[in-house]
């Protein structure tokens, strides 16, 4: 499931990340992906596009979704995260800055920095 990442990658692009499973196995991922790129200074960054509850510009289509979604989400064992939540992610998996945008609806452009 956890297959090697090449190396030096300007950016790794991640998708869907919140379906891979619990906690360890996503700070498993993000380490790998962080030993993949080079420093923020020199351009690397881990590009996430995920769900982020609490996201205020939610509508209620997009709430919708989300609640479909959630079901997607029970098969696989794996949950929604809060901002807090993938704050914790990425610092247990030694990440230093994070930024957050919200303009995809129910999801969002995480992007984060080694």
């Amino acid at each position: 499931m956890h297959r090697g990442i090449g190396t030096q990658n300007w950016a790794t692009l991640v998708h869907g990340f919140s379906i891979t499973g619990g906690d360890e196995d996503c700070v498993k991922i993000l380490k790998k992906c962080k030993e993949s790129i080079p420093s923020r200074e020199k351009g690397g960054k881990v590009i996430i596009i995920d769900i982020v509850l609490e996201n205020p510009k939610q509508k209620d289509d997009s709430v919708r979704a989300q609640h479909n979604m959630d079901m997607v989400m029970m098969v696989f064992g794996a949950r929604e995260r809060t901002k807090k939540e993938w704050e914790k992610l990425f610092t247990e998996a030694g990440f230093s800055e994070y930024e957050i945008t919200p303009t995809l609806g129910t999801r969002s452009l995480i992007e984060i920095y080694a």
